[in-house]
């Protein structure tokens, strides 16, 4: 594989015609629609920065839609992460909008954010639960959610995901969107959090596998019938899709995954800059 391909048969399920086996997808720039001036921006930067710092190898990039709402569902290794699952959305011919920390939203910088379709997070505050409205909103209008469940980059000192946060799976239940599972790999490796250490490397290996879209379709028609969003549900759902991501992530490193998450840290620490599921 190399940078900008991906390997893998397409995904059948409630899929558009277009996205199915045997049929070419469309044109990148058509699937991907309207830029605003601040995806443009975004582009301008990510784009040419992403290609410096990463060799980026996709898996099963084609399981992206190229139409309809889209939760991409990610582990979280660093803060550099936002970056490549950028390109790896991008490359594949759609438009990502991330949930990230409030306080990345000042100034012009959060101008041309609001304007990418980037969404705010206030995390440990009653104000929360508008991202979660914010991201239901985004994916009602059929566009691509990106979110690191975990909430922050994961504290396991072996890279495994730690316990996720339940804001993904009231998304994942209270929508049509496709809850695609993603592992990678790599960033780590160019800024360690653990250690605190930015290793600039050029074109650093960073791996992604896109699994086959989860199967909610028998809780969200409970949710549907009048089944409360409790405490035990959200629990549920949340480690049900973490879990297909923890797997993908042991098949992209080649080793045995854990079977329980690692624990969440206590408090919020420097640092922690993207990826919020409230």
């Amino acid at each position: 594989m190399t940078e900008g391909t991906s390997s893998g048969s397409a995904d059948i399920g409630r899929r558009p015609v277009a996205d199915r086996p045997g049929t070419r997808r469309p044109p990148k720039w058509r699937t991907r629609g309207r830029l605003t001036y601040g995806m443009v921006a975004a582009i301008l930067v990510v784009y040419p920065v992403s290609a410096l710092m990463f060799r980026l190898r996709y898996r099963h990039g084609d399981r992206l839609p190229v139409t309809g709402p889209v939760l991409l569902v990610a582990n979280h290794v660093s803060i550099l992460d936002p970056l490549a699952c950028a390109r790896l959305v991008f490359d594949n011919g759609r438009l990502p909008h991330f949930l990230a920390k409030q306080s990345v939203f000042k100034g012009f910088a959060g101008t041309l954010l609001r304007s990418a379709g980037q969404i705010p997070v206030a995390r440990f505050s009653a104000d929360a639960h508008e991202a979660l409205a914010a991201a239901k909103a985004d994916l009602d209008a059929g566009n691509v959610v990106v979110i690191y469940p975990e909430g922050s980059v994961t504290r396991d000192p072996d890279w495994w995901p730690m316990q996720a946060r339940t804001g993904v799976a009231r998304l994942a239940l209270t929508t049509e969107a496709v809850v695609l599972p993603v592992a990678q790999w790599g960033p780590q490796e160019v800024h360690d959090y653990h250690r605190k250490k930015l290793r600039l490397r050029f074109r650093a290996p960073a791996e992604y596998l896109v699994g086959e879209p989860v199967d909610l379709s028998a809780l969200r028609a409970e949710v549907r019938a009048g089944r409360p969003l409790g405490a035990e549900l959200l629990r549920g759902t949340t480690d049900l899709i973490m879990g297909r991501v923890r797997d993908q992530l042991a098949e992209l490193r080649g080793v045995p995954a854990p079977l329980t998450f690692h624990p969440r840290p206590r408090r919020e620490l420097p640092g922690d800059l993207s990826g919020s599921a409230a």
